[in-house]
This record gives C-alpha cells, structure tokens and sequence, in this order.
C-alpha cells in the first residue's frame, strides 16, 4: 500500500550501498532485470517495479505525471528517495524524465536503449518523408496488438512464440516464460489478456511520441549513461523494409550520441553486445556497463 491506494508491485532484491531502482520497458515487466539485479546486488540495495498497467501493478491512466509520481511513492515507502533511476527503454525515458524533476536529490540515470524510434531526419540516407509514412504505418501495425486478448487455451500459443524467440535469440527461456506469466491476467470469463490493456497501451505510446528525447538528454547536468545496443531485432515477417530503416537509424542514433557526449562531459555512451532485448540476452555486459557508471 501507498498512502490509501494500493500502490505499484515491487521486488526488493535488497543489496547494500548506493541503491537503485530498476525501471522495465513498454508491454514488459520487473522480472526483465532477474538475471541482471542479482549481479548489482553486491554493491547496490537494488528495488525493481512493475510500472503501472503492467505485471502486478494498477492499472491507471497512463499519464506521464501519474507513472512519475508512481515512481516518487515507491522510492519514498522504501526509504530511498536518492536511487540512482536505472530504465531500459521505455523505462530509460522515465529515468531521465525523473532525474530531471528531482534534481536535488537524484544523483544521474541510466537509460539503456530507451531511444524509441527517433525523428525522420535520423534515419541517413532516407527521405524524412518517406520514414515518416513507414513509421505512422508501423505504430499502425502495433496499435492492433495492444491490450492482447486470448482464449484460455492462447496462454500454450504464446509460450510458443517465446520458446521459438529464445531459440532465435539465445535468451532462456525461463526468463521469457517469467514474464509472460506476470503479464497474463485472466477475466472472469476466462479470457486471458496482456497487459497493459489497449486503452492503456495507446495512452503509453502517446507518452513515448511526445518526448523530444535529446532534448531531455541535453537538459541533464547530473551524470547519464546512456546504452546502445549494438545488433538488431530481426525483423518480423512482412516487414522486408524494417531491417533497411533500423540501419539507417542505428546509423543517425550512432551519429547523434557520439556528438551528444562530445559537448556533454556528463553523458556516457555505451555500447552493449546484444540487442533492444539486452537484459535477457546479455544481463552480465548489462551489469557490467551499470556498475562501470556507479563507480
């Protein structure tokens, strides 16, 4: 509980030192960090939430206040109101959205691969115009898929797909089944859903368009790290043209962090050998980049 309201799902993994909170992305939950917080444990009191809508948390409106002011109760209730904000993707922009509201007491973040999918003009060698029709049909494509219903038998399918993913990935496949089971809350009627639900989930989306991130990245003066995966996610089939686009945009986003930490001594730009799916597929060189900043 927080104050009179049942407030976000946490997983203490205790620690000792300088502490953290561990922030997940869009449509993932806290058992994403299971294989990296063990590895920060011995230097840091480590805290991973379920941000709001997702895993065990609420649900609730997904306004970017009310996930911040989530993340403000959650340090308060466990007395560690100077965590260091540790986000991978989604979570990365809300790291950096809340050093910068509490700078007083916020020592830096870290943003791991939380670059969404950038501005048109990113994307070297592309018309701006032409990725921009490519990306309103993709948030298309991905807008169907929010707030997933199955049938009580969909739950088999849907393991499915994570075993066939860990096998093209190399993830194991119990960290895959660990949070597809904490994201899986079944109606009533015996209708499985995925959380975040759909009202929810475009109210996210929204959230993630409306951040002008390098913006925010200039804004900070406490230190930031910021993470890139070095590989891309295979693309999904029928989208021959994906594969095309994120290289031209790993090209822009390569640009434009290099020059980023050239005129910003507080910003780190690391490199992480896996790809977006980094704190399954490569929780030790994650760890390894996190603990290299804390120090």
């Amino acid at each position: 509980m927080i104050g009179d309201r049942i407030g976000p799902a946490v997983h203490d993994h205790a620690g000792e030192g300088p502490p953290l909170l561990l922030l997940h992305g869009a449509g993932r939950t806290l058992a994403d960090w299971a294989a990296v917080a063990p590895l920060l444990v011995p230097y840091h009191r480590v805290v991973a939430v379920d941000l709001r809508g997702h895993g065990h948390s609420p649900s609730g409106p997904w306004h970017l206040s009310e996930v911040l002011k989530d993340i403000e109760e959650v340090l308060a209730a466990h007395g560690i109101p100077d965590a260091l904000p540790v986000g991978h993707s989604l979570g990365g922009m809300l790291a950096v959205r809340y050093a910068l509201e509490h700078p007083d007491v916020t020592p830096g973040a870290v943003n791991l691969d939380g670059f969404g999918w950038g501005r048109p003009d990113q994307y070297v060698g592309l018309e701006p115009d032409r990725v921009a029709q490519r990306l309103a049909q993709f948030r298309e494509l991905s807008a169907v898929g929010q707030g997933r219903e199955l049938p009580p038998e969909g739950l088999r399918g849907l393991l499915a797909e994570e075993r066939a993913i860990s096998e093209q990935l190399g993830i194991p496949y119990e960290l895959l089944e660990a949070g597809v089971l904490r994201s899986v809350r079944e109606r009533e009627d015996g209708i499985l859903e995925l959380r975040p639900g759909r009202k929810e989930a475009l109210q996210m989306c929204a959230v993630i368009d409306s951040l002008d991130l390098f913006a925010l990245f200039r804004r900070m003066t406490a230190p930031l790290l910021l993470g890139r995966a070095r590989r891309q996610v295979p693309s999904a089939p029928g989208l021959d043209w994906f594969d095309h686009m994120m290289a031209a945009y790993a090209k822009g986003l390569a640009r434009d962090l290099a020059a980023l930490a050239e005129e910003r001594p507080n910003v780190t730009v690391a490199h992480v050998d896996a790809t977006h799916a980094m704190l399954l597929e490569n929780p030790r060189a994650v760890a390894e980049e996190i603990l290299a900043f804390t120090s």
